[in-house]
């Protein structure tokens, strides 16, 4: 049988079956059996999926059950409350680094982001995002098996949504209550919330590790500028890659360690991996082709890495520093005003003020502000160089310290510090600074900030003396003022003031004392004016404020003895440059926020200080110094010698500090030098002053050379109307007299029309003086001409008496050092004489000296009894009862005779003439020789008397060429040291050894 015989009856069999009904009731019978069975089953098993849901949802509530519903505006504000570093800019919107921040961020909008970045962030961290509603359940469930099984895979289960609720509205605590909260949240979220809206506040709070200065920084901008160098809408793919990769764990995938420089191979080969991992999703998700993945995986992103660059802090130190400093106080006062306090409540209150300063720091750090400078890049930068260029600062001193945290003594190394600053006049504008030699963890002062104060020294003299005083008329330019030995009144610290180098000058005119920097007129003026309060009516309106008003009353303060910051200084001396007005110094022109909107902005409001006429009285004086007085140094050091400059030196006490500030039409620069201990700065070969010029020369050239226009302008000083040129005489100041212009003393100077002299100089009067009795008195038509001094002319009486010189020891002090012998042609009296009225005539001789006797080589005697006597006459004899011959005369009681054998009496003479009986006669040596006879005895009488008179009038021209070549040797060595400036400046000591 074949094969398909046995099928055909296989088949046969199967039909019989069926028919029969057997197959049909034993399915019935199981199919009823097992669905009963799976139905079973399926009802248990929904059962307990309600009831598993039933728990879970319960769980879940009770873990979300203390969780406020938030509404959209505080979603708003938590989501959106994500801190941004504020910037920092030059003048001219330059770039120049971020405020310091424990973590740096910068706000972005989402058209500014690359669309090739956003995929890559969507491919990598939340391939649904677009299509959930803020959580992905299976995602959810997944992690919570993994989390059960606790399994070693972790694939994650967050959304972008979940991980922005994470960063910024609840912790990164890892726990199941959080994680709810954050599902709610998410979900909640997504109602309020478009997507573009919840992307682009992810991708600026997502951390990306550490950028090429070693800055923690956060969002994806900062990331792009911080780890490439490109704005985040300029990334390529492979850059796109990289950065979507660093979120999920930035520390390990950055490419900078802690200072910035780049990681070794094996450290940069982690964040290359996981840039890899991001391309393959990118390719999967059909964001690029494979062609873009190709060139991609290959690209070469280490060579797009920054290289190792400093931060602001790093690069600008002084700068970060002082711009955050004075940008914290804008924040300050404004956060006060809002509550309603002003400037005057924080500064009484500093625990106010602290509690502010501390809301102020903390705005900055975390409001994204713009802060914009005045500072000129170019300028700035040029000025650090020369500051750390500059090769003559002086020694570097080795001193020994003690250490504050061990208590040991250890040896350290000081150098000479320096700080300046350059300011334009008519604003206030902050253009550039220096704040030290060179910023570090052992020299980290800033000697222009708020609280380093140094002794300005002489350069106080134009700001509180003499612009003050020719603002109240009390002097003019040309006005005589005495230096003189002399008690100043309205107290002096240091007993009376003194000169650099010490001695006086006589009467000089106020110019004079200023260009020399005489520290006694200086004083006395200051004295003069003390009544009106000239340091709060004058110095507080030019932003003074850093002296105490207890020295407001101390004459001292005239030279310079109060401390105040170096901004102050300076800034006080645009007052100058800007026709008497005072505006403020300041360095922050405005600060922005994010959306470029104005939240502070500078306003210059100028105070009028001194009226026109006087400052450019001032201004003019101050030409001076730089032209021929204690800056003479200068004007060969600039490399525009032509620009109209005009300033002041100053030196403090013992040598602590030198200073120079000028001003000109446009701009204000001063500098100042001094080791940070106070030490004195003139220990080296080089004149301390001229190390400072030299500086300051050197820095305006600089300044000069970027900005010519602003800096070295063209134009000069302008004369006001109101200013007048008028002839004054020098000894008085008044107008000049007939008997002044015999004297030679007629002077032109300029003058405030205001204060132009009216009254005729009453300083001289005719004749020639004698001392009478201690007095002087114009010497009588009878008077011996041996005993008158002048030429015709003497000081007025009066005159010495209303200007306190009567009571001077010597009257000879009031001589200038220049034009001696015009003024020694003026009669004064001798040395503690006082002035004396009308001599009557008693019609008697005077009574003879007594007590004649010899004493060494000379003669002395006691004063004749008389009152009116005038001098002394002194006769010799060769011989006992030999005739008596004049040999010589005498204001004083004692004369030299030398050794030679005679016989001498001496006779008083008076006022008018008469001579006394003789004294008793004294022999001296031996006088027995005969002598040989004479055969005129009256003509040897003439000849003796004759050879008298011509001995004392060689007497008299030699004390006179004497007298004549001490002054040109004093005159020659005033002249070599103003060449030297080792006057200084100052005659110098200016201003302070003045103290002492």
């Amino acid at each position: 049988m074949n094969w398909k015989q046995r099928f055909h009856q296989y088949m046969e069999k199967l039909k019989s079956i069926w028919k029969s009904g057997k197959v049909q009731r034993s399915s019935r019978i199981s199919y009823d059996v097992g669905w009963n069975v799976l139905l079973f089953f399926l009802i248990i098993g929904f059962i307990g999926m309600f009831f598993a849901g039933g728990v879970g949802a319960g769980y879940f509530a009770s873990l979300v059950k203390d969780e406020p519903v938030l509404s959209y505006e505080t979603m708003q504000q938590d989501i959106y409350n994500y801190e941004e570093t504020s910037k920092l800019y030059f003048a001219d919107d330059k770039y120049f680094g971020d405020v310091q921040s424990d973590l740096h961020r910068e706000e972005v909008t989402l058209e500014n982001i690359s669309p090739v970045l956003l995929d890559a962030v969507i491919a990598t961290e939340d391939e649904n995002f677009e299509e959930h509603h803020g959580v992905v359940p299976k995602a959810i469930l997944r992690a919570v098996l993994q989390e059960v099984t606790n399994s070693e895979v972790k694939t994650g289960g967050s959304t972008l949504t979940q991980q922005l609720i994470k960063n910024q509205i609840l912790t990164n605590e890892v726990s199941f209550e959080r994680k709810a909260k954050e599902i709610l949240l998410a979900l909640r979220l997504e109602r309020f919330f478009e997507k573009d809206e919840i992307l682009e506040a992810y991708l600026n709070i997502v951390p990306y590790g550490r950028d090429a200065s070693g800055n923690n920084i956060a969002g994806v901008q900062t990331a792009a500028q911080g780890i490439f160098g490109v704005d985040a809408k300029d990334v390529n793919i492979a850059q796109a890659a990289y950065l979507a990769g660093l979120p999920q764990s930035p520390s390990a995938y950055t490419p900078f360690l802690n200072g910035g420089d780049l990681k070794d191979e094996d450290g940069l080969q982690r964040g290359i991996n996981r840039m890899k991992t991001v391309l393959n999703r990118m390719l999967e998700s059909s964001y690029i082709t494979k062609a873009e993945y190709d060139e991609s995986i290959n690209y070469d992103i280490v060579a797009d890495f920054k290289e190792a660059s400093p931060s602001p802090v790093e690069k600008y130190p002084y700068l970060t520093f002082e711009v955050e400093k004075k940008a914290t106080e804008v924040i300050m006062y404004q956060l006060a005003e809002k509550d309603g306090y002003t400037k005057d409540d924080l500064e009484k209150d500093s625990a106010l003020k602290e509690d502010y300063e501390v809301k102020a720091e903390r705005d900055l750090r975390k409001n994204g502000y713009n802060i914009h400078t005045t500072i000129d890049k170019d300028i700035y930068e040029a000025f650090q160089e020369v500051a750390t260029n500059y090769d003559n600062y002086g020694p570097t001193v080795t001193v020994t310290e003690t250490n504050s945290e061990t208590g040991e003594t250890e040896e350290v190394q000081e150098r000479v510090q320096t700080g300046g600053m350059l300011i334009e006049n008519s604003t206030g504008r902050i253009i550039s600074f220096v704040g030290g030699r060179g910023y570090d963890e052992n020299n980290n002062i800033n000697y222009i900030s708020d609280n380093v104060v140094r002794s300005n020294g002489s350069t106080m003299k134009p700001l509180l003396d003499y612009a003050p005083a020719m603002e109240e008329g009390v002097i003019q330019p040309g006005s005589p003022v005495a230096d003189v030995k002399k008690q100043i009144s309205g107290g002096w610290n240091y007993g009376e003031p003194g000169n650099y180098g010490g001695g006086y000058h006589g009467i000089v005119s106020a110019r004079t004392a200023l260009q020399n920097s005489y520290n006694v007129p200086a004083a006395d003026i200051y004295s003069r004016i003390m009544d009106i309060n000239p340091a709060e009516k004058y110095l507080e309106k030019m932003g003074i404020t850093s002296i105490s008003e207890d020295l407001y009353g101390i004459a001292s303060l005239s030279i310079g003895v109060a401390e105040l910051t170096l901004e102050e200084n300076i800034n006080a001396f645009t007052t100058f440059g800007n026709n008497g007005k005072f505006a403020d110094a300041y360095m922050i022109e405005k600060i922005t926020n994010q959306d470029g909107d104005v939240v502070y902005e500078h306003k210059a409001e100028p105070v009028e200080v001194f009226s026109p006429q006087t400052t450019y009285l001032t201004i003019d004086m101050m030409r001076d110094v730089i032209s021929s007085g204690t800056a003479g140094y200068l004007r060969p050091q600039l490399s525009n010698g032509s620009v109209d400059w005009a300033g002041k030196t100053g030196t403090s006490n013992n040598y602590h500090d030198a200073w120079f500030v000028a001003t000109n039409p446009n701009v204000t620069f001063g500098t100042w030098i001094g080791y940070d201990n106070n030490r004195p700065i003139n220990n080296a070969s080089t004149n301390y002053s001229h190390r400072n010029l030299k500086l300051w020369a050197e820095l305006i050239n600089s300044a000069a050379a970027i900005n010519p226009e602003l800096v070295t302008p063209s134009e000069t000083f302008k004369r006001p109307d109101g200013i007048v040129q008028r002839s004054y005489c020098a000894i008085s100041g008044m107008l000049p007299s007939e008997l002044c212009e015999k004297a030679g003393l007629v002077k032109s100077d300029l003058f405030n029309a205001k204060y132009v002299p009216t009254e005729t100089d009453d300083s001289l009067v005719s004749g020639s003086s004698v001392i009478v009795n201690g007095k002087a008195v114009v010497a009588g038509a009878n008077t011996p001409d041996e005993f008158v001094t002048g030429d015709g002319l003497m000081f007025s009486p009066e005159f010495l008496k209303r200007n306190g010189y009567d009571k001077l020891p010597d009257l000879t002090q009031l001589y200038p050092r220049t034009e001696t012998e015009k003024w020694k042609r003026i009669g004064v009296p001798g040395a503690g004489a006082e002035i004396g009225d009308a001599i009557e005539d008693d019609g008697k001789d005077p009574s003879a000296p007594t007590s004649l006797s010899k004493s060494g080589s000379k003669l002395t005697w006691k004063k004749s009894g008389s009152n009116d006597v005038v001098g002394y006459r002194v006769y010799r004899a060769t011989k006992a009862g030999g005739k008596f011959s004049l040999v010589g005369s005498t204001t004083e009681t004692s004369y030299t005779i030398g050794n030679n054998n005679a016989i001498y009496h001496v006779k008083a003479v008076d006022y008018f003439g008469r001579e006394s009986a003789a004294s008793k006669e004294i022999m001296v040596g031996n006088t027995s020789e005969p002598e040989p006879e004479t055969p005129d005895s009256n003509k040897e009488t003439d000849n003796e008397k004759k050879t008298a008179d011509e001995n004392n009038e060689s007497k008299k021209e030699d004390k006179q060429q004497e007298e004549s070549n001490n002054d040109q040797e004093e005159e020659k060595e005033e002249n070599s040291q103003d060449e030297e400036s080792s006057q200084d400046e100052e005659n110098n000591q200016d201003d302070s050894e003045d103290e002492q």
